[in-house]
């Protein structure tokens, strides 16, 4: 956890390097000194609430430096959220990742600060969509991404996260498998599981990304003619032929370790900006050669958002549901811990 009170000078030291075009996402000593302050309230009243803080690697890096006790994607954290001791969790991300810390928490209070806590991925189905599918697939296991409502979990029968998804369901005793709600990232574990010469029947609902759809095939062409060395990193949530032409393909944690482990200094970062500005801070000696996209879901939570509803939170910033539909839901979650650790 971070101390109580950091200093400008601390922030700018691991900020200075983050440079991702435009104010926002470039950092001065006087910026942090305007920051420092409502970063020191935050922590205060962390420790004043007996509150927590999590954040995705999508959130902007003055809340992942500044206020944050656990940083990651979404099985990290779905992970993290388990081991605290606090009372409230605020949730640094969008609403399903909150509602995943809910389910594996009841008794914990679960705040969630961002002004647009929907997600275009997440929010391509609902649960009539789910229960309509079951019927049109019998006999088919239902394996939802966790970039799904806790409503959606409720009526699947395996959550998986990115980082483990060709794992789990290659797992799934079943030769049958429904997975929703992302068609890149079921076309893409479709291919694994063909490629590994595994018998499984895999439909896919037709939702998307809207950060990664936009990537496509000539990011990379380009990328490669001018950076010949750099080494391309993608997501799963990107198209099959992005996929098919990438140096290596992950979860937002097993994109960072790559480029953390392997001696390249140049890379193509296919995914959110926040990742981009995580390797600039903490591998500096790295570069990142094209662009990235911005996420508005992840990046509407701010600071400020973050102390008012440690304040004084409204009733639309807490995670609630009914205990049924955490029970159902934990029993997908509790099913992917069990293929992913077996």
């Amino acid at each position: 956890m971070l101390q109580t009170q950091i200093t400008a000078q601390q922030l700018y030291d691991k900020l200075k390097d983050i440079k991702l075009g435009g104010q926002g996402c470039v950092y001065s000593l006087k910026k942090c000194e305007e920051l420092v302050p409502i970063i020191n309230e935050i922590n205060d009243l962390k420790e004043e609430k007996n509150a927590v803080i999590l954040a995705h690697s999508y959130i902007s890096p003055e809340i992942i430096y500044g206020v944050s006790d656990f940083v990651g994607d979404s099985y990290k954290l779905s992970r993290d959220a388990l081991t605290t001791q606090a009372s409230t969790i605020v949730f640094v991300a969008v609403r399903f990742m909150g509602e995943t810390a809910k389910i594996l928490n009841p008794e914990k209070e679960v705040l969630i600060p961002a002004k647009l806590d929907g997600c275009s991925l997440a929010d391509s189905i609902n649960p009539a969509t789910v229960q309509e599918l079951r019927r049109q697939y019998p006999g088919y296991t239902f394996v939802c991404y966790i970039n799904t409502t806790a409503q959606v979990k409720a009526l699947c029968d395996v959550t998986v996260t990115s980082a483990n998804a060709y794992k789990v369901v290659g797992k799934i005793p079943n030769d049958k498998i429904y997975f929703l709600p992302d068609k890149f990232m079921g076309q893409n574990l479709k291919n694994y599981i063909d490629r590994h010469g595994i018998k499984k029947d895999i439909r896919y609902y037709s939702g998307t990304c809207y950060v990664h759809e936009e990537y496509d095939i000539e990011d990379i062409l380009k990328v490669r003619l001018e950076y010949p060395d750099a080494k391309i990193v993608s997501h799963p949530e990107c198209n099959t032929t992005v996929i098919d032409h990438s140096d290596f393909v992950g979860s937002t944690e097993q994109m960072l370790s790559y480029m953390r482990e392997t001696s390249t200094k140049q890379f193509l970062m296919l995914t959110e900006c926040g990742l981009s500005s995580r390797l600039q801070s903490e591998f500096p000696d790295k570069q990142l050669v094209g662009s990235c996209t911005l996420c508005k879901y992840m990046k509407s939570n701010s600071l400020q958002d973050i102390l008012r509803v440690l304040k004084n939170p409204l009733p639309k910033d807490r995670v609630v549901f009914d205990e049924q539909t955490r029970l159902r839901a934990l029993k997908t979650i509790e099913a992917m811990f069990h293929y992913a650790e077996s």
